[in-house]
């Protein structure tokens, strides 16, 4: 079967290494309430930027931290290299699972947002936006293991 749209079997396992430390950070930022603006301030490029009490300005050289922008980075690329990843036996029931896992985990995810945006209101709403730029990749990788692990379980079985 020809997988051209995914990236080799050897990406997993740097998408691990990207993802669950990026996930470890976010997450106990968030329950410490610290903030990792602390960290990492370097001089960059923006191509827009607007900050309380500073006049906003276009395709300037800004003062900022980048550890946030690192963090974002490395849960995303991690869990794109997770989720669409070769697995080493890589068969047209294992593309069909990857299609459902995605397909569930975008229903699921929307679901999840429209539910939040009924029930929540104000900045805790923005905490669920930012949260939700991860949230769909975390479904689908969930989803999609859990299946895989599923469908070998029950061939161990026979």
């Amino acid at each position: 079967m020809k997988t051209r749209f995914l990236f080799p079997n050897s990406f997993k396992t740097l998408g691990w290494v990207l993802f669950v430390p990026s996930l470890l950070l976010i997450i106990s930022s968030s329950i410490f309430n610290t903030s990792p603006d602390d960290f990492l301030t370097v001089d960059v490029f923006a191509i827009y930027q607007e900050s309380i009490g500073e006049k906003p300005g276009f395709f300037d050289i800004i003062t900022n931290s980048i550890s946030d922008e690192l963090l974002t980075i490395g849960m995303i690329l991690g869990g794109i290299f997770i989720g669409f990843s070769k697995l080493k036996e890589e068969d047209e029931m294992i593309s069909k699972i990857r299609y459902e896992s995605l397909v569930w985990a975008t229903y699921f995810n929307y679901a999840l947002i429209l539910f939040f945006t009924l029930f929540i209101y104000g900045m805790p709403y923005l905490n669920v936006l930012f949260y939700n730029m991860f949230t769909l990749l975390i479904f689908f990788i969930i989803r999609f293991h859990y299946t895989i692990y599923k469908l070998n379980k029950t061939n161990q079985d026979d």
